[in-house]
């Protein structure tokens, strides 16, 4: 055994620490009092939409720049890239013209793209599994589910929390707008090109085709951090050492070693820099980032674990546990499996007929 494979098994163990974090400080490519742009969000139960500003007693406010799900969303792409894609099954969904790797899906194993597949009653077996005690099946089709989370909230009802989570924030922030102005490249109703608009609905659509002048004043125009801009994340080990593979310690140990690595892999991966339009962040060279291992008694302990130390340990648990980690893909490639999309399995899914065990015909069932 290597012993690349054995250097965390410390932090499988119950007296092992109760998470690993990251704090890393960051700030606009502008420079500390650059303009940076937030996520902006939809109104609703009380938000009136836009930006997500938390504004305390007093008067300090914190922003929110990428949310943890944004976050999982950056990084598990990473498992389908050159170099990382040998770590896990590379599973492709066809949906018409569209193909679609299941490390893409927004749910993850639980999707409505991939229950309404042929994989529909494998995953569906293995969250049950997963629900007794066994998370083997789960991580041979879809382990990057248990890394960043997964309820099969449709189905079974099985719910694995995130064992990584990361997310942007600013302190302090000073919200800005902006106004613009669009100015067609002629006057086409004054150069008889157009009808004066009649109606609204008419003078909507010349707006809309840009056909005539249109402003835009007060939108968002971003903040300026006052407070400086971090990103927080956190390596869930405690949650980690309660997936288990039956009663069975071997396989139990090559099954959170296998998890570990893909989540180390993850974790060491900063997923910083262009986030959207206005919002490109770098690492700020005035305050280091932070790496602790936190036990359960409170103490905090440095470590420090670079990302190809973690990918070749990944590499070795992904062996260890059954994974063909030298088998080639790439986009010359086809994937490991490429299933179709079922539109009839689809159609019993939207009216109910198909719902698994904990699905809404067992609800039915069970307050009828």
């Amino acid at each position: 055994m290597s012993d690349v494979l054995t250097k965390y098994d410390a932090w499988l163990e119950d007296t092992g620490p109760a998470a690993v974090v990251i704090r890393e400080y960051l700030m606009p490519v502008e420079g500390h009092d650059g303009v940076v742009f937030p996520a902006t969000f939809a109104a609703g139960d009380g938000f009136p939409g836009g930006y997500n500003i938390d504004t305390f007693p007093d008067g300090t406010n914190v922003c929110l720049i990428d949310s943890v799900g944004s976050q999982a969303n950056r990084i598990e792409p990473l498992f389908a890239k050159n170099g990382y894609a040998g770590l896990v099954p590379q599973i492709v969904i066809k949906a018409g013209e569209k193909r679609v790797n299941l490390l893409e899906a927004g749910h993850r194993a639980g999707d409505a793209i991939i229950r309404c597949s042929a994989l529909k009653q494998e995953l569906q077996s293995a969250f049950k599994k997963v629900m007794n005690g066994n998370a083997e099946l789960l991580a041979n089709v879809a382990p990057t589910s248990m890394v960043f989370g997964v309820w099969d909230s449709r189905d079974t009802q099985a719910k694995l929390p995130r064992l990584l989570s990361s997310a942007v924030r600013a302190f302090n922030v000073r919200k800005l707008t902006r106004s613009a102005q669009y100015v067609p490249a002629v006057e086409y109703v004054n150069e008889d090109l157009l009808e004066l608009p009649s109606d609204q609905r008419t003078k909507d659509a010349y707006a809309v085709r840009g056909f005539i002048h249109v402003p835009a004043a007060g939108t968002h125009g971003g903040v300026i951090a006052t407070g400086g801009i971090r990103r927080d994340a956190t390596l869930h080990l405690a949650a980690l050492r309660l997936l288990t593979a039956d009663q069975d310690k071997e396989k139990t140990r090559a099954l959170r070693r296998y998890v570990l690595g893909l989540a180390l892999t993850a974790f060491t991966y900063s997923p910083i820099g262009y986030l959207r339009q206005g919002c490109n962040l770098v690492l700020d060279p005035d305050k280091k980032r932070e790496f602790k291992a936190v036990y359960h008694d409170g103490r905090r302990e440095d470590v420090d674990v670079k990302h190809k130390e973690a990918s070749d340990y990944a590499k070795d648990a992904a062996k260890a546990f059954g994974i063909d980690t030298n088998r080639k893909i790439d986009d010359c490639k086809p994937p490991d499996r490429e299933v179709e999309f079922d539109k009839e399995l689809a159609k019993k899914d939207v009216a109910g007929d198909d719902a698994g065990e904990g699905g809404r015909k067992a609800k039915g069932k069970k307050a009828k």
